[in-house]
């Protein structure tokens, strides 16, 4: 899209010789200029067409700006964490917050916090006039050694080390696993700090006194601080027995709860309380609209056809634009990738009042509209399908209990419904299998069929329940939510190499090439003419000078005779 209108400088006609006045006073100049003029007028015609062509360029980044922007909205909600939101909150916030993802579920729970997790910190009793005094006045190394987590790290220290020195040889080991060294002064003196970075009942810090020889720094010679420790809770009053408690190493817990994380800040019992974020759901669905029918106004516009005035807009017709209109039409009206009409409550957008408005000479017509009426009660009733419709990314699903999803290769799988057959032996082993009717690799020990490559159903694979001696056959899908669907389509739109704009861009870079020439041409040719032009006037110019000479003659020798 990167073709300009060729700047055109008329041909002059003046140069070294005027010819106006000349001759028997025919103004020379003016009839060149003029005869010049009429051959640019080619040029004006070739500049005007060349604009057509640049003009529907100038559109074609116009749309292709506007369909990036609306795969940038959906790819920020093209997954169920960032479609579906969740809102939890907590009773004190002193003792946790807490933040929901999708996975997380409705309802309130009781947590109490025992205890928090705690990392392992000492400091040493021996103080120190400087943080620069001497700490190994030997005249040999010697080796500070710790035991973090059970592994045993050893530092060696050089002569006339000084604290500061030490804190900075911890620090800089390049095993060191995650322990900090720092010089803390008490108002008097300067001591070592050690602190282990990690918390729980597993981060142990201690002193080994088998390898350590830098005097004054054994185990004798630390003071704990704070020892480590894990975190310990009770959900919901589980486990039951008062000396039982749940356990975690660190005081953000996101495996207790599905889709919860509970960020633990104090001891103490709080209530939290999760639900579904219906407003912030409706507006992204909202900003789906919004942003598609961007797009579609943007095409009706530059495609529409006035049948009043009988005139078409600047890409009416124009196949390229027609394509795209007609494919993100069908992927925003058809059914889901990898949905079932029977199987999924809701398969299609329409199912959640969201219509493309059909009524003829609505402001809105040709435009996606939300029946609000219908969504807010499909939205307050089932969140979930909801949000797979619009946001699922390889969800399985399958049509009998025979055969599972197991797993798939995301980016290399494509999502979609595949349909599955394979056949096993009296003795459960699986002899063949296919899917839509391609052999697929099988595994008889495993039970474990998968997706060849080259195909769409690559590294997709499914695992056989049932074994029985036969053939077992249905319907395999991984879902692919409406906005995944639609970026991904996006994304072919308007692809740099392959994408139809693209192609229709190159074209018309050829065909303004092509009028570039011609007006390039045509300008030469001109050139010529008006030199042409100028030689043939210049000879009539000379001749008239001549007739002109000999004018005067006879009107001399006219006026001699005369006065004899």
């Amino acid at each position: 899209m990167s073709s300009t209108i060729s700047g055109y400088t008329p041909v002059t006609t003046s140069g070294q010789i005027t010819y106006s006045g000349l001759g028997n006073g025919t103004d020379f100049d003016t009839l060149i200029t003029k005869l010049v003029q009429v051959e640019q007028s080619r040029i004006t015609s070739l500049q005007v067409w060349k604009k057509s062509w640049t003009d529907k360029q100038a559109a074609f980044q116009e749309l292709n700006t506007e369909m990036l922007s609306l795969k940038t909205t959906l790819d920020s909600m093209d997954t169920m964490d960032e479609f579906l939101s969740k809102t939890s909150e907590s009773t004190n916030s002193a003792v946790l917050t807490v933040t929901a993802a999708a996975g997380a579920e409705n309802g309130s729970h009781e947590i109490t916090v025992e205890r928090l997790a705690t990392a392992k910190a000492m400091v040493t009793q021996t103080g120190y006039a400087s943080a620069t005094t001497d700490i190994n006045p030997s005249a040999t190394e010697e080796v500070f050694a710790y035991t973090y987590k059970g592994v045993t790290y050893s530092n060696t220290v050089g002569t006339n080390s000084t604290l500061t020195d030490l804190a900075s040889i911890i620090n800089n080991d390049p095993g060191n696993p995650g322990v900090k060294a720092s010089v803390t002064y008490d108002g008097s003196k300067y001591y070592l700090q050690l602190r282990g970075m990690d918390t729980g009942d597993s981060a142990s810090l201690v002193i080994d006194d088998s390898a350590t020889t830098l005097a004054n720094f054994d185990t004798a010679n630390f003071s704990t601080i704070s020892s480590n420790a894990s975190a310990r809770l009770k959900l919901d009053g589980w486990p039951t027995a008062s000396n039982a408690w749940v356990t975690r190493e660190t005081n953000s817990v996101s495996d207790l709860l599905p889709g919860l994380t509970l960020n633990l800040r104090s001891t103490g019992s709080v209530t939290i309380t999760t639900a579904t974020d219906t407003e912030a759901i409706k507006e992204k669905v909202q900003t789906f609209i919004e942003q598609m029918n961007a797009v579609r106004t943007m095409i009706k516009n530059i495609t529409k056809y006035d049948s009043t005035t009988k005139q078409a807009s600047l890409l009416t017709g124009n196949y390229g634009i027609q394509l795209i209109d007609t494919n993100l039409k069908n992927a925003v009206a058809g059914l889901g990738v990898g949905f079932d009409y029977d199987a999924d409550k809701y398969s299609t957008l329409s199912q959640l009042g969201i219509l493309t408005d059909a009524q003829e000479g609505s402001a809105t017509q040709g435009l996606l509209v939300l029946d609000e009426e219908v969504f807010d009660a499909i939205l307050s009733s089932n969140a979930d399908a909801v949000g797979q419709l619009f946001a699922a990314q390889y969800v399985g699903r399958t049509s009998s209990s025979e055969f599972a999803v197991s797993s798939y290769i995301k980016n290399t799988t494509q999502c979609g419904s595949y349909e599955l057959s394979y056949t096993t032996d009296a003795g459960g082993k699986i002899t063949s299998a296919t899917i839509n009717g391609r052999a697929a690799v099988f595994h008889s020990n495993s039970n474990l069929i998968t997706g060849q490559y080259g195909n769409p159903e690559a590294g997709m694979v499914i695992r056989a329940i049932d074994t029985t001696a036969g053939t077992h056959s249905g319907t395999v899908a991984l879902k692919l939510g409406k906005t995944g669907e639609l970026s991904n389509l996006l994304g072919e739109l308007t692809d740099s190499k392959e994408g139809p704009l693209h192609i229709l861009d190159d074209n018309y870079d050829d065909i303004t090439a092509m009028i570039d020439d011609k007006i390039a041409f045509e300008q030469r040719r001109i050139s010529h003419y008006a030199s042409s032009l100028r030689k043939k006037f210049s000879l009539v110019d000379s001749m008239l000078s001549v007739y002109d000479k000999m004018q005067n003659q006879l009107d001399s020798q006219i006026a001699q005779l005369s006065s004899d």
